[in-house]
């Protein structure tokens, strides 16, 4: 199944669902000394090895990070073909002034926001389906 490409379908029925726990942004050089069970995400790019992970997690590992996100799941199956979401809901939430980060996996797309924006978030993105 290749998953939804109708905008309307997908921001009808897009049901975001926040993660439990904290999550951070580090970085690293090499994935070494990481147990790749504990990382949530990873990606590697020229300057260096992007970790999203746990925040007891980037702690014990003294990694740095900068500020503490909330983890929003859209459990709508999307196709990396759909045209249009992200714009959407990006749109949305910088219309209130909340920075997001999107990472998009095969079946999921996965927004992260300030901690402290994450109930208002939800409502906006909620929003969508009525």
């Amino acid at each position: 199944m290749s998953g939804e490409k109708d905008l309307q379908q997908l921001l009808k029925s897009m049901k975001p669902e926040l993660n439990t726990g904290d999550y951070v942004f580090c970085k690293v050089e090499n994935l070494e000394k990481v147990d790749l069970d504990s990382i949530e995400m990873f990606f590697k790019e020229k300057e260096a090895i992007t970790l999203i992970l746990k925040k007891e997690t980037a702690d014990l590992l003294q990694l740095e990070y900068s500020v503490l996100m909330a983890w929003i799941t859209l459990t709508v199956h999307s196709s990396l073909e759909a045209v249009g979401l992200t714009a959407a809901f990006s749109k949305a939430l910088s219309e209130n002034e909340i920075s997001c980060n999107v990472v998009a996996a095969y079946y999921h797309d996965h927004i992260f926001v300030n901690k402290k924006d994450a109930k208002k978030a939800i409502e906006i993105l909620n929003s969508f389906s009525n």
